[in-house]
């Protein structure tokens, strides 16, 4: 199946990257960076859409039978670029695709705010997002190998799981 994963962060170096990246390696899944700059700032103009990255987000998004959307919380939000990307995007490329979110936080009590924000606007482009989410704190990375400690991989592998099969329950839907 076709999973695509996208780093919320327009850090270029950052822990919601190298949770990504890890995913992606892990999972065989193409990576959206937002963290390369490509998306321009969404200003509703319909020139925009003629953009060679808008037109290739879209078809991206819209070929994948799942989408992994991993931010960091940013004053109780996701992130300022992933929420400009989700500003691209509509119905046409996510009408009941089932969707798994991901929050990177700092510490504490981070992570579920980025995540209720994510869920709101996923039923704006009338996404499915599935009930199995994640929360990485610092203490969930394994730094020296730019991956995920082992029970954080764990929580992935079980996000992983239910996100196929809602994959599957996706492909049937759509017959």
């Amino acid at each position: 199946m076709n999973v695509i994963v996208v780093n919320g962060s327009p850090r270029k170096k950052g822990r919601t990257g190298i949770a990504t990246s890890a995913i992606a390696r892990t999972y065989g899944a193409h990576l959206i960076d937002l963290s390369d700059g490509t998306i321009p700032l969404y200003n509703g103009e319909e020139e925009q859409a003629q953009l060679s990255a808008i037109q290739s987000l879209r078809q991206t998004v819209k070929e994948a039978d799942g989408v992994i959307i991993a931010t960091p919380e940013y004053h109780n939000a996701m992130s300022g670029a992933l929420k400009n990307m989700f500003d691209f995007l509509s119905s046409e490329q996510f009408s009941h695709k089932p969707v798994a979110l991901l929050a990177v936080a700092g510490g504490g009590k981070g992570g579920m705010n980025a995540l209720n924000s994510m869920r709101t606007v996923v039923r704006g482009v009338y996404a499915n997002a599935i009930p199995k989410q994640v929360v990485l704190d610092p203490h969930c990375f394994d730094y020296e190998n730019d991956g995920l400690n082992e029970e954080s991989a764990h929580l992935v592998k079980q996000m992983m799981e239910e996100l196929t099969r809602y994959m599957n329950a996706y492909q049937v839907m759509k017959g």
